[in-house]
């Protein structure tokens, strides 16, 4: 007999809590494809006590397509702090297990978690799915907010709609953390600079419930064939109005065994909230699922197409 399980909405329009999946043994073929219709109606699955270690967190994950491997920021030599190279670190905490000093590069460089953001859309092949995993939490603060794009869509006026239709955005990783760290990250070093170079995709997407939906995030730094002020001003328009409170939840992170939260990476938007993290530890370990429909590759040659005049005017 197979197992089922519940959903509880967390939200009007999205998200949802998910009871009854027993992570003790492999997710069955049928489990799998009934909680990726969940997902894609919900946007965001949260899963309590699912008791997940580093291989079974991964495994899981694998089960709902190809996994990205965690990048190297500081040197292809970086030791890895798990035995898992789909793992992203997204705590604050060292290799051996001692906390990220305050103002150091990688603290400066976590400030940018607190920005509105979907994973990876600085990739040109991007991520589907983000499944974060706690370790260890602390006791106040450091919930994961979500917005609703989808909705947020739905609710622009039809003119605006028909503005953005055919609009491509540069995606950059290193423009999302000179704005939330600005003297930090003035200068790039060539290492991060090869690991993340940009990305562009289309602006406005369909997802994959069939509803419209707006690829953007806190790493959109331009619009391509526009000037970079008008751009900007319209990427900043945008992120606020799709993380207006109505649109918006939080997830907190109980003190239980191994919560996991599933979200989409194309219809949602996510960020960090505070916690004390020069005095408490916050243990979060993440994979992060690629894409694999028709917009999964953005377009590759925004930029040449840019160079020869072939875009939508400003």
């Amino acid at each position: 007999m197979e197992e089922s399980f519940t959903c509880t909405k967390l939200h009007p329009t999205f998200g949802a809590s998910v009871d009854g999946v027993d992570f003790s043994k492999p997710v069955s073929a049928q489990v799998i494809a009934d909680l990726v219709k969940a997902h894609t109606y919900y946007g965001v699955l949260v899963f309590y006590n699912t008791g997940l270690d580093d291989l079974t967190h991964c495994e899981f994950s694998k089960q709902l397509g190809e996994l990205e491997r965690a990048p190297k920021f500081n040197s292809p030599d970086q030791p890895d702090r798990f035995s898992q190279p789909w793992l992203f670190d997204a705590g604050n905490t060292l290799i051996d297990g001692t906390l990220v000093q305050k103002d150091s590069r990688r603290w400066h460089y976590n400030k940018g978690n607190a920005l509105w953001h979907v994973d990876s859309s600085f990739n040109q092949h991007r991520s589907k799915y983000s499944l974060l995993l706690s370790h260890r939490v602390p006791k106040d603060g450091g919930d994961t907010g979500f917005a609703d794009i989808r909705t947020a869509y739905d609710d622009l006026p039809q003119e605006k709609k028909d503005m953005l239709e055919d609009l491509i955005i540069e995606h950059n990783l290193w423009h999302s953390r000179k704005v939330a760290a600005p003297e930090e990250f003035s200068k790039i070093t060539e290492q991060e600079m090869a690991v993340k170079k940009p990305a562009y995709h289309k602006l406005v997407q369909v997802g994959p419930d069939g509803r419209k939906t707006l690829y953007i995030a806190a790493h959109s730094k331009r619009v391509i064939g526009w000037p970079d002020d008008k751009g900007l001003n319209l990427i900043n328009e945008l992120l606020a109005w799709c993380s207006q409170p109505k649109y918006t939840m939080a997830v907190k992170w109980q003190q239980t065994t191994r919560q996991l939260v599933w979200w989409s990476n194309i219809t949602v938007l996510h960020r960090a909230t505070p916690f004390s993290d020069q005095m408490e530890i916050r243990d979060m370990r993440r994979t992060t699922v690629f894409d694999d429909g028709p917009f999964a590759h953005g377009i590759p040659d925004a930029a040449e197409r840019e160079m020869r005049g072939d875009l939508p005017a400003a």
